[in-house]
């Protein structure tokens, strides 16, 4: 069959819940992409943060290899040595003391909200407490991630909801203030906001958001599962702040491409929460994963992933900053590290659909925002090719 029959089994066969671009992706090397048809493409959207490295790191692929060879899956009644590993690896990247593994962003989401209910729970001796979330922002898709994001569009079909989730303004310390009480147990927030329109969190409000966490021994959540592992350019983009949460998310580029995520707590957290019976996962942690997670880690710091990201998002920022004085649709310009996103007077899907045909991979964040999230792996001469064809999109 070729690849507009293939698209048409697909959407047959598939529940339609995504408007996909009509082309297949069949392999890839470095930061680049190829179809069914042979086409190629610049990747600078790396599948939504996930491939950090890129595609076809032989080191990577062998460890996959090697791991499926030996063992994929013993369920977590028994200890595995490459998610021990893991978790050690992961806990000296991060700083943070207790590591549960999951096999997405979501689930891992799910767990930092049970973890910050049992822990109030432990402290007051009663259930019943509450969130405070931020308002456009974005945390999954299952019921409970959905209950802490916070745009009525993705919810409103769902409801009834999680109780007890109070939404204040992102960057907005007062709005934080206002809403906490006695039954608040945790604030939760993504370091930079992904699908809200890549908005990176203020250093007075972070500052801010964290003393008043401590001074009423509510739990302080940070979700890095889109802007952490390296993509900020420190590992996570919290360690920019100065501060560090009681909780933390991960998940994308954790894995390198292999599905996993998880949660990190203190160990103080950890010693007052999730107890055994509280959480669990037959997945979750699996010798795969941990073999995949191990591995990214190690080859990100053995090549000082971060220190490249520092240089080369300078480079993407100057020349989306030209491109930026050069066009009235373009309004503004955020972001950090490799996480940049242009606001957009014209539709960003279409702008993203033009630069698909002329060979870069895009993809928008919202409805006026164009959001580049590349492999961390790009050079200058990748930024270039981006950059060229971009512009032709936006002159045509």
């Amino acid at each position: 069959m070729n690849s507009i029959a293939y698209m048409e089994q697909a959407d047959r066969d598939l529940l339609h819940t995504y408007n996909r671009y009509g082309i297949i992706l069949n392999d890839g090397g470095g930061v680049y992409l190829y179809d069914t048809d042979g086409n190629k493409y610049l990747d600078f959207a790396a599948g939504i943060g996930v491939c950090a490295l890129g595609y076809g790191n032989k080191e990577y692929n062998q460890a996959l290899k090697d791991q499926i060879d030996a063992l994929i899956h013993t369920s977590n009644l028994y200890y595995n040595l490459p998610v021990i590993k893991a978790a050690e690896r992961l806990k000296k990247a991060s700083g943070m003391d207790r590591v549960f593994f999951t096999n997405s962003g979501a689930e891992a989401v799910e767990g930092a909200i049970k973890a910050a209910k049992k822990y109030a729970y432990t402290r007051d001796g009663h259930a019943g407490h509450e969130i405070i979330a931020m308002n456009h922002s974005f945390h999954g898709r299952s019921l409970g991630a959905l209950s802490v994001t916070g745009n009525p569009h993705y919810q409103e079909a769902f409801a009834p909801l999680l109780e007890g989730i109070r939404f204040a303004g992102f960057n907005q310390l007062d709005s934080v203030e206002a809403l906490v009480n006695d039954k608040t147990c945790a604030v939760l927030f993504e370091t930079i906001q992904g699908e809200g329109g890549i908005y990176p969190a203020e250093k007075e409000f972070m500052e801010g958001v964290a003393k008043l966490c401590r001074e009423r021994d509510i739990l302080l959540i940070l979700d890095e599962i889109q802007c952490g592992m390296g993509r900020s350019g420190s590992m996570f983009a919290w360690q920019q702040y100065g501060i560090k949460p009681d909780i933390m998310t991960a998940a994308k580029a954790l894995g390198g491409g292999v599905p996993v995520g998880a949660f990190l707590m203190t160990e103080r957290v950890a010693k007052r929460s999730l107890a055994p019976g509280d959480h669990g996962t037959t997945y979750g942690g699996n010798p795969l994963a941990g073999a995949a997670v191990l591995k990214t880690l190690e080859l990100m710091e053995r090549d000082c992933i971060t220190d490249h990201v520092q240089e080369i998002s300078k480079y993407l920022w100057a020349a989306l900053e030209k491109l930026k004085e050069k066009y009235d649709c373009i309004t503004d310009h955020r972001g950090m590290g490799l996480i940049q996103g242009l606001q957009m007077t014209v539709p960003a899907g279409e702008i993203s659909k033009r630069a698909l045909k002329e060979g870069v991979l895009l993809i928008t964040a919202g409805s006026d925002v164009l959001r580049f999230l590349p492999p961390l792996v790009i050079e200058e001469k990748h930024v270039d090719e981006m950059i060229s064809v971009l512009d032709r999109v936006l002159e045509g």
